[in-house]
């Protein structure tokens, strides 16, 4: 996955510092960091599942049509391919085989579910190409 991200930075000459994060995209990242940072394993890695799967599950449903595009075919074939989907199932494995108790699993749930909003929100902002209202990075002015 990160040889992808390489590549499309290479490809459109992507320099990241011109580039800010969005809201929703900052709000994302510093809520799976913080679960992270302060929660047990398990806890993080249901925090971040929804991420892995809702790729691996576009990825598939674009596979069928495929693209004429080599650009977006690429990613397709990341995310839709074999490789991707071992890697995703071996995460939700890792959930599945985890004996929690129920308030354990109610967390695990609560982690879930967030970070499937904050997917359903990050695909939404990009969308929307959503920026904040303010230049809110240092050295970028205001």
């Amino acid at each position: 996955e990160k040889a992808l991200h390489k590549y499309y930075i290479k490809e459109f000459g992507v320099n990241l510092e011109n580039y800010e994060m969005s809201p929703t995209n900052l709000a994302y990242t510093s809520y799976l960091l913080a679960v992270a940072y302060s929660r047990p394993f398990i806890e993080v890695v249901s925090a971040v599942l929804p991420c892995y799967w809702i790729y691996m599950e576009v990825g598939k449903e674009l596979l069928k049509k495929g693209s004429k595009n080599p650009i977006y075919q690429k990613w397709i074939d990341t995310y839709g391919g074999e490789e991707y989907e071992r890697g995703v199932r071996a995460v939700i494995s890792i959930l599945d085989n985890e004996n929690v108790s129920e308030k354990e699993f109610n967390e695990l749930k609560k982690h879930f579910r967030t970070a499937s909003v904050y997917e359903y929100m990050f695909w939404d902002s990009a969308y929307r190409l959503e920026k904040f209202p303010f230049n809110v990075e240092k050295n970028k002015g205001v």
